[in-house]
Formats: structure tokens, sequence, C-alpha cells
């Protein structure tokens, strides 16, 4: 499957990210990268994606998350139709 993204910039990002090593890397990284509200959004998908995968209802990922309806449709149909990043990430938890 062709990616979406793809080209010489989303290469270069990737890049950078693949060479932080720590959390407070990731936290120096992203803050210099991302506006506050980009990286919780990004860290809310994350969470609803976990949660959807765990088969926890839309309720209580609401509840737990305070993430849309539309946003946890939005993640649930990357989860089932998406490229499978979510599940890489998720399958080589600790």
């Amino acid at each position: 499957m062709e990616s979406k993204i793809k080209d010489d910039n989303t290469d270069f990002l990737f890049d950078c990210i693949l060479k932080l090593e720590t959390m407070e890397d990731c936290y120096a990284f992203f803050e210099d990268l991302c506006t506050i509200p980009e990286i919780k959004a990004m860290a809310q998908r994350a969470v609803v994606a976990k949660l959807l995968s765990e088969k926890t209802v839309y309720n209580d990922i609401v509840a737990k998350t305070g993430a849309s309806t539309a946003t946890i449709s939005r993640v649930n149909r990357s989860l089932s139709y998406g490229t499978g990043g979510y599940a890489a990430v998720f399958g080589k938890e600790a």
C-alpha cells in the first residue's frame, strides 16, 4: 500500500523521531516541534486506540479520555481499516 504522507520531509521527521532515546528526549523534541494542543490531541488518539484495542466501550473511553465520539469513531476506523501502525506499536509494549 502506498503511503499518503510519504515524502522527503516526512522521511526526515521520522528519522528525527527514531533518534529519540529517552522520554525526556521525546518531551523536548515534541514540545519544540508541536503546539501543546497538537501533542495533547495525538496523545488522546493514542490512548483511545489502545482502549479500543482492549475492547473498551465508547462510553468508558469518553469518560476516561474526554474524547468525542467522533474522535473515537475516527480512531476506530484507523484500527479497522488503517495501515496497522497502532497494532505495530501496541504489539511492542512490555
